[in-house]
């Protein structure tokens, strides 16, 4: 029996050490790759991978670590009374369409874009690996059909959730796909310990509860997190 998350190759490269980064920094790193080992390597240090484009025009693999980092704790997330009734609409899933999601948050025609070139691939592989998830919502179609309306990924290592992406074809799908992460990750009440990473908190995400913090203090909390048993179990089947 294969036991989930499988921990794959360590990383070979030296990734930025971010108590050198300058506090007005954000871009602090540019190369290395996107294999399993690289990524997880990146997220367990405060980073996350995102691709900038060059002064000569090429793409590059950056390395980011925004400060202030938006953050959103699982027990602290906010439903306005317009959600909350959105929210008895939709159904949800963890791991049902993994790549229907991170395709729809990679639709090219998504103003701001960056889901491209060799990061869905690698996003697949983190999922094979049982470190990505995503989070489905979906809309009854009657007659035992559904439809994908919303929905996030992201990356979970211990108590860490770096949430990717998220996109919506109906209002409010997406901000339901945030509240359902937060009701599971805090399902067995160990939420106060779990961090969700958001990277730069949007007037949209701060209506949702997130909120910003210094680079400092995001570090000591995902050393925390690190530490905590994962709150999102993986959908994947165990071979015998």
């Amino acid at each position: 029996m294969t036991s989930y998350p499988i921990e794959p190759p360590l990383c070979r490269w030296e990734l930025p050490d971010l108590s050198r980064a300058g506090d007005d920094q954000e871009l602090v790193g540019i190369g290395a790759d996107l294999a399993p080992g690289t990524m997880l390597a990146g997220y367990r240090s405060g980073l996350f991978p995102m691709g900038v484009r060059m002064p000569d025009g090429e793409e590059a693999m950056g390395w980011w670590s925004p400060n202030p980092r938006g953050i959103l704790r699982p027990e602290a997330v906010h439903l306005s009374r317009s959600l909350r009734r959105s929210m008895l609409r939709f159904e949800f899933s963890v791991d049902a369409a993994f790549d229907e999601v991170v395709a729809a948050c990679a639709d090219p025609s998504r103003p701001h874009g960056w889901i491209d070139g060799g990061f869905p691939d690698a996003y697949r592989a983190l999922h094979d690996l049982g470190w990505a998830h995503s989070v489905e919502v979906w809309r009854s179609e009657g007659l035992g059909t559904r439809e994908l309306v919303g929905g996030l990924f992201g990356v979970q290592v211990g108590g860490l959730f770096a949430a990717e992406s998220k996109f919506h074809r109906e209002t409010d799908a997406s901000k339901a796909a945030v509240v359902q992460l937060c009701r599971l990750l805090d399902a067995d009440g160990a939420g106060a310990g779990r961090l969700i990473d958001v990277q730069w908190a949007t007037p949209h995400l701060q209506t949702l509860g997130v909120t910003s913090v210094p680079r400092a203090h995001y570090l000591s909390l995902i050393r925390q997190a690190l530490a905590m048993p994962a709150g999102l179990r993986p959908d994947l089947e165990a071979d015998s």
